[in-house]
C-alpha cells in the first residue's frame, strides 16, 4: 500500500469514527472562550510550500495569531487548551491536512518559515522534501518541550540552539530510513507515549 494512500484511508476512517469527539471539542473550546474553535497559521511543506496547518484553538483569540513559541505556564493558554495540549487532542484537526494533502500521517513536524531559515541549507533539503506530518520521532522524544523550554533563562535561544538540532537530527535520520513500517513504528510509539 502507498503511503498517500494509506494516510487517506486513515485520515478519513479517523474523521468519521472520531466526529462526534471532534464536535464536542469544537463546543467545549467555544463555550470555555470567545472566539472560533480552529485556530490556523501558516507553516512550511514540502518542497517549502506554504500551508495552512488546522490545529483546535488552545489559546485566547488576542495573541493567538502571533505565538511561534510557547513556554512553560503561558498566561494565553485557556483552560481547554491546557487539557488539549497535554493530551495532543488539539492536533487531531490536522487529519484534515492530511486529506487535502498538505500532510502525512508521519513525517517531519512542520515549522513556521522563521524557523525553518535557522535551518542548514542541507539539512533543509533533505527535510523539506517529504511531506510534513502529524507525528515524528521527534514529537515522540519532545513531548514536554513546553516544560523543557519554561525551564529555560532564554527559551528562543534554547529553542534555536539545543532543541531544533536535535529535533532536525531525527528528521533527517527519519527521511533516509523511512518506510510503511518505520511509520507504523512511530504511530504506535505516538500512542503508546500518549497512553503513559
Amino acid at each position: 500500500m502507498s503511503k498517500r494512500l494509506f494516510d487517506l484511508a486513515a485520515a478519513l476512517a479517523g474523521l468519521i469514527v472520531l466526529a462526534p469527539l471532534l464536535a464536542a471539542i469544537a463546543a467545549w473550546i467555544r463555550l470555555d472562550s470567545p472566539g472560533p474553535a480552529w485556530f490556523r497559521q501558516q507553516r512550511v511543506g514540502r518542497d517549502g510550500v506554504l500551508f495552512e496547518i488546522i490545529k483546535f484553538r488552545t489559546m485566547r483569540v488576542a495573541g493567538a495569531d502571533t505565538a511561534q513559541l510557547t513556554v512553560g505556564a503561558d498566561a494565553r493558554i485557556t483552560r481547554a487548551g491546557q487539557f488539549l495540549r497535554r493530551s495532543k487532542l488539539d492536533e487531531l484537526p490536522q487529519l484534515i491536512n492530511v486529506l487535502l494533502g498538505s500532510m502525512s500521517l508521519v513525517g517531519p513536524r512542520p515549522e513556521v518559515p522563521r524557523y525553518v531559515a535557522c535551518y542548514p541549507p542541507e539539512v533543509r533539503a533533505i527535510v523539506l522534501s517529504v511531506a510534513p506530518g502529524i507525528t515524528d520521532w521527534a514529537s515522540i522524544h519532545y513531548k514536554d518541550e513546553n516544560a523543557l523550554l519554561g525551564n529555560s533563562a532564554d527559551p528562543e535561544r534554547a529553542y534555536l540552539e539545543t532543541i531544533l538540532p536535535a529535533k532536525l537530527a531525527w528528521n533527517v535520520r527519519y527521511v533516509r530510513e523511512r518506510s510503511f513500517w518505520t511509520d507504523l513504528r512511530i504511530i504506535f510509539s505516538t500512542l503508546a507515549a500518549l497512553a503513559r
